[in-house]
């Protein structure tokens, strides 16, 4: 169920909570892509890391996790899970992408927690004219761009306006070969084509280092007031570019031949978050 959209008494974190106003995290999807890694960052600044369990807390039970929440009492709730592995439940998507994160920032709201949630470019459609700024408006009409489209809706206009984060993230990068991450997309394609892989020399890819991007999810949550943010490192080069700078990062690990079949260019342009350049971490772009 979802929770009542009425207001309610109760701490709102308007600000960012500041380094030292953060002791205790709680974090779903910790063992995704940029989970994991932001586990290790939180840690790293000395922060109590709690993962959120979905086998033991369900993501459909609200008074379960409005329990789990007030049991655990972070300072802030990063929502990264999405729904990676398909139970094969109804709607699944929609439940995860969707209804979850908008309970979540409800129950924050009401116990003075900051809310984190990450988002993604594809909220814009690949029908859409980039690079985007924070004035476009996305146009995602299905799937997992749209549901997230409303999720951001839901959570910055409705459930929690003055506490919420919502970070919209490009493709990330590492930190290794293996989930969904770019590394591991040419390394999965390498691997059927006899170590070649392809990318288009017309697709400006929104795209981050993981390790850029989890450091800029700590910023967001104490530096940044609340609000919309867009993280992304891609300041100017193609995919075909990135795929052969990646290569060179990892001893000239594959073949990479261009393939100009997409045209898009997706970058997001938001320079409050600070992100760095890809070429300060991949040093052959800078000969580009």
């Amino acid at each position: 169920m979802e929770a009542p959209t009425h207001p309610k008494k109760g701490a709102i974190r308007s600000l960012g909570l500041g380094t030292r106003g953060i002791m205790k995290a709680l974090v779903t999807g910790a063992r995704g892509t940029v989970g994991a890694v932001l586990c290790e960052h939180l840690r790293a600044q000395g922060v109590e890391v709690v993962p959120w369990r979905r086998e033991h807390v369900p993501l459909d039970d609200y008074w379960a996790m409005e329990g789990f929440v007030r049991s655990v009492q972070p300072d802030v709730l990063f929502h990264l899970a999405i729904a990676s592995k398909p139970t094969g439940r109804p709607d699944e998507g929609w439940l995860v992408n969707y209804t979850w994160p908008s309970e979540l920032a409800w129950i924050t709201r009401q116990l003075g927690v900051r809310f984190v949630l990450t988002s993604t470019a594809m909220v814009f459609s690949d029908h859409a004219t980039g690079p985007f700024d924070l004035n476009a408006v996305p146009n995602a009409a299905e799937g997992y761009g749209l549901q997230k489209l409303r999720a951001e809706h839901r959570v910055l206009h409705e459930q929690n306006p003055h506490g919420a984060t919502v970070a919209r993230l490009g493709w990330q990068i590492g930190p290794d070969f293996h989930g969904n991450n770019m590394l591991a997309h040419f390394e999965r394609q390498a691997q059927q084509n006899a170590g070649v892989v392809t990318a288009s020399r017309r697709w400006l890819p929104a795209c981050s280092m993981v390790e850029d991007t989890v450091a800029a999810l700590w910023r967001l949550a104490t530096e940044h007031a609340p609000g919309l943010y867009m993280l992304d490192s891609n300041t100017r080069w193609t995919f075909f570019e990135v795929a052969n700078a990646l290569s060179a990062a990892h001893g000239q690990r594959w073949t990479v031949e261009p393939d100009d079949a997409f045209v898009y260019d997706q970058r997001l342009l938001d320079p409050r978050p600070q992100m760095p350049a890809l070429n300060l971490r991949l040093p052959s772009l800078g000969e580009v």
